[in-house]
């Protein structure tokens, strides 16, 4: 039995083949633009990734602005747990608590709110310092709105109570500038 040779193979020159370059590439998704509008050059640079792109370009300050962050916030945490009594009486110019449980609430979540900002100093990612950010301006505009109301029904304004009302607003005010300085896209070089 005669057995037929397999036809010759042809070589196939793809450097000159311009249509099987194309889709090559398409399908290795080299040349194309990405998310991000960033255009990959090699096969390389697709698989290893851009570390470019990666790097937050922190705004000047962020990380002074979560370590006094933290710390205010560890600072009331500590005064609203062991002295609740104190810092209502400090903040609103009244007696002695008839109940020290919401005081103590309060100090319980802004500790955790400070455990969150401590644990954002030691991450580079974007989103999570955002996050973060986010979350101390939505807390920082909720206690300026619930403060000035309480400050509004008692009919009494103290100098503290003042204190507060401006701090909140500065606090929430440079949380939130910072949260949009990360948020805005990075020029291109």
């Amino acid at each position: 039995m005669a057995t037929k040779s397999p036809p010759p193979l042809m070589k196939k020159h793809s450097q000159t083949d311009l249509v099987s370059r194309l889709k090559t590439r398409k399908i290795l998704g080299v040349g194309g633009e990405d998310d991000d509008g960033e255009v990959h050059r090699s096969k390389i640079s697709q698989v290893l990734g851009n570390e470019i792109k990666f790097a937050v370009r922190e705004p000047l300050g962020l990380r002074l602005w979560q370590f006094l962050s933290a710390v205010m916030f560890t600072g009331i945490a500590v005064m609203a747990l062991t002295f609740p009594d104190q810092l209502f009486a400090a903040v609103f110019d009244s007696g002695p608590l008839s109940s020290k449980t919401s005081t103590r609430l309060y100090g319980g979540a802004l500790f955790s709110i400070s455990l969150i900002i401590w644990n954002s100093m030691y991450t580079s990612e974007k989103v999570i310092i955002r996050w973060t950010l986010l979350t101390e301006a939505c807390y920082l505009s909720i206690q300026l709105i619930v403060t000035a109301v309480t400050v509004i029904e008692s009919g009494s304004s103290s100098l503290a109570a003042a204190a507060v009302l401006c701090g909140c607003l500065l606090f929430a005010l440079i949380s939130i500038y910072y949260y949009y300085l990360l948020g805005r896209r990075p020029k291109k070089i």
